[in-house]
C-alpha cells in the first residue's frame, strides 16, 4: 500500500511513504491464534550527502525523530493492536554511504519510534545497507520491553521495487502484534517479561 508523498520537516524530502502488512495464520498447516501480523512502514527520503563526503552527519542524525515518529505511528495505526515487538532499518542508494543510514536509526529515531508505538524498553534491533532500487533488506525484530524473549526474534522481508534511487535512503520501521507461531525454543516467555532492564 503507498501514501500520499509527503513534506518533513528540517530540510528533507519524502517521496514515497509506504506500508506492508504480512499476516500469517498457520505454521506447517498448524493454527495458533492470533495470527501473526508483522507490518513495515517505510519512507523514502532524499540524501543530502549523496555523491559527497558528508562528514558532518549531525543534522541527519536529527531527523532520526520526526521520522521515528511518522514510521511508528503509520506502522501501529496499520498494525491495528498493541505493538509487542519492533525493529528497524535503512537501504542507502548507491550514491551515498552505509553510514549514512546508520545516522538516522540513531537514539533520536529509537526514542521517537517507541513513544509513537506505545513504549519500550528495549534496544531495538537494526539492519542497514546499500543498494539498488529493488534491494531486499530483512530487519530484525526483539520483543520491544525484553530482548531475551527468544520467541520473539524474526524478521520481515522488505523491498520497494522503485526504491532506493542512488540519491535516496529507504527509512524502515518494522512491528508484530506477538512472536513467532508455534515457537518452542525455551527460553525467557513474553508472560514472564518484567519490563525493567530492556532485557528481560
Amino acid at each position: 500500500m503507498t501514501r500520499k508523498a509527503a513534506s518533513a520537516p528540517d530540510g528533507y524530502r519524502v517521496r514515497k511513504a509506504w506500508t506492508m502488512i504480512d499476516e500469517t495464520r498457520a505454521e506447517r498447516g498448524l493454527t495458533n491464534a492470533p495470527a501473526l501480523r508483522k507490518v513495515a512502514a517505510a519512507a523514502v527520503i532524499s540524501n543530502p550527502h549523496a555523491g559527497g563526503p558528508g562528514d558532518d552527519l549531525r543534522q541527519m542524525i536529527s531527523w532520526g525523530s520526526p521520522l521515528g515518529t511518522m514510521l511508528g505511528t503509520m506502522a501501529a495505526e496499520a498494525l491495528g493492536e498493541p505493538v509487542l515487538s519492533y525493529g528497524k532499518g535503512a537501504i542507502v542508494g548507491t550514491a551515498g554511504e552505509q553510514e549514512h543510514g546508520v545516522a538516522l536509526l540513531t537514539t533520536a529515531f529509537g526514542d521517537a519510534l517507541r513513544t509513537a508505538v506505545g513504549g519500550g524498553k528495549a534496544w531495538i534491533a537494526s539492519a542497514t545497507k546499500r543498494g539498488t532500487a529493488g534491494t531486499v533488506l530483512d530487519v530484525p525484530l526483539a520483543h520491544k520491553d525484553a530482548l531475551y524473549v527468544r520467541d520473539h526474534y524474526d524478521t520481515l522481508e522488505v523491498r520497494l521495487p522503485d526504491a532506493p534511487l542512488p540519491d535516496e535512503i529507504v527509512v524502515i520501521a518494522v512491528v508484530a502484534n506477538r512472536g513467532r507461531l508455534r515457537a518452542r525454543c525455551g527460553g525467557l516467555s513474553g508472560s514472564e517479561v518484567a519490563g525493567q532492564d530492556g532485557l528481560r
